[in-house]
């Protein structure tokens, strides 16, 4: 009887690993009209658990859902802030410290009147940036005893900056919980890579060139980066979410000093950080600083590497890198 149990208890052992070995998974869709692809090596896809990061995470940051804890904290509800909501907003001002508020969650009122946030204004006159410049500055809110605090409110802030970033770091949590070693996110355009790929290689990730599409038809690669190990990578550019009046054209991001969008020498800004939050924020920040500003505050964020893709004054493109940002580039 003993041998008989011990041969069935084998047997079901066999069958498990049989239905639940390790093998490469890939989960691709559309969550809330972000594209999102993702490579891992699991027993299962986890393609539920994926979607219900993403939820929470929408859930917390996201100000199209009206329910979220950004929504309620935007129409001054009574609304305690959670572990994702204070995470997101204490890399938001560490990057907004070191780029002399370049990077600026408050700037939601400059990001609505442009026609690129969650709510569309009247077209931007002098006399109404002027009005909503009072009211924008990410010093003016603080987190006290897990409620956020604004000094006027009128306040409004706006994570989009460093959003897709960190819904890849949410989903690279749920697998490093499940001890997953080999995966590539790709939320948004934006990656958090670690390991190796099905063919035993690092993860090799490519920069498109920067040309006008809103369409995101164009795929011609400026450079292809490989990441070892883990890294997250986020790139910015005004390339594909713009708006036309006139002729002229209005990239997304918007320089929080003047309210205006950024009319810079920079095309496209990629950078690798640790973790993808980082990079999405800092890739952000250095499309509004231009890049004489943008290459020094590599002094004061050591932990970033950066490429950076501009045109020079015949209008060829050109680009230029950080010294570490050598190891990345494949050749």
């Amino acid at each position: 009887m003993k041998t008989r149990i011990i041969y069935w208890m084998l047997a079901l052992c066999v069958l498990c690993s049989c239905h639940g070995r390790m093998q490469y998974y890939e989960v691709a869709g559309t969550y809330l009209h972000t594209l999102y692809h993702i490579k891992l090596e699991y027993t299962e896809s986890l393609d539920g658990a994926i979607k219900e990061e993403l939820h929470r995470c929408y859930h917390t940051i996201n100000p199209f859902d009206s329910l979220s804890v950004i929504s309620m904290i935007n129409r001054n509800e009574d609304m305690r802030t959670d572990s994702l909501f204070n995470a997101v907003f204490a890399k938001a001002v560490e990057v907004g410290s070191k780029t002399d508020g370049m990077l600026d969650v408050t700037c939601a009122p400059f990001i609505n009147l442009w026609g690129f946030g969650f709510k569309k204004m009247n077209d931007p006159t002098p006399q109404t940036i002027d009005s909503i410049r009072s009211f924008v500055g990410f010093h003016k809110v603080k987190i006290e005893n897990g409620m956020l605090v604004k000094e006027d409110p009128r306040i409004l802030l706006n994570f989009s900056a460093l959003g897709d970033g960190t819904m890849c770091d949410v989903v690279a949590n749920l697998f490093e919980k499940k001890g997953i070693k080999n995966y590539m996110i790709e939320i948004g355009g934006e990656i958090m890579a670690r390991g190796v790929n099905p063919k035993g290689d690092c993860w090799h990730v490519g920069i498109v060139k920067p040309t006008y599409d809103s369409l995101g038809v164009n795929q011609e690669l400026q450079q292809v980066v490989c990441l070892c190990g883990k890294k997250g990578l986020a790139t910015s550019g005004n390339y594909r979410n713009y708006h036309e009046n006139n002729g002229v054209k209005y990239g997304h991001t918007i320089n929080p000093k003047t309210g205006y969008p950024a009319q810079q020498d920079i095309l496209s800004a990629t950078i690798i950080a640790d973790n993808c939050m980082t990079a999405d924020a800092y890739a952000t920040a250095f499309m509004a600083m231009g890049m004489e500003k943008a290459k020094l505050l590599k002094e004061k964020a050591p932990c970033i590497e950066y490429f950076i893709i501009y045109a020079d004054k015949k209008g060829k493109l050109c680009t230029e890198y950080s010294k570490g940002f050598t190891q990345y580039l494949f050749e």
